[in-house]
């Protein structure tokens, strides 16, 4: 409990520390994904990238995660699945699903940008902390993210 609160502590006193997406573990529950479901869940490139809001509640000041299910596929035509987080185990204090944008640059990929909002535990409160950038490379599968 004690990491725990250091992390956080850690997380909310900078907000320019990098996401990263994680490989789905016990965040990407399905009793994770906050209700209800059709708001906050889309699906881009033709259906085959789904973007869904998670709620951990736990920690409660990092419980925002991103589920990304997206190509490549496996053997058995299974998407790949991934959190965006801002660290291991560590979401947001808050992701502001229906700002989540998208664009294409053939390039880079999908891009993909939302606000998100961080814990102050200096003052107690939660508070905006900008846009996440992550980009989605269909073929290869990275995932690339950090502040706009």
């Amino acid at each position: 409990m004690i990491r725990a609160a250091a992390l956080i502590t850690t997380l909310v006193a900078s907000p320019v520390a990098a996401q990263q997406a994680f490989e789905c573990d016990w965040p990407a529950r399905a009793d994770s994904i906050v209700e209800p479901w059709e708001e906050n869940s889309r699906t881009f490139a033709n259906g085959n990238v789904r973007i869904a809001l998670l709620d951990t509640i736990e920690p409660a000041a990092a419980a925002y995660h991103l589920l990304i299910l997206s190509p490549p596929y496996d053997e058995v035509g299974g998407r790949q699945c991934r959190i965006l987080s801002a660290a291991p185990g560590m979401g947001f204090a808050g992701l502001d699903f229906p700002s989540l944008d998208a664009s294409y640059d053939p390039a880079a990929g999908l891009i993909f940008t939302i606000g998100a909002a961080i814990y102050d535990g200096d003052q107690g409160v939660t508070v905006p902390a900008g846009r996440i950038r992550f980009t989605l490379n269909q073929a290869s599968g990275n995932i690339t993210a950090g502040w706009q």
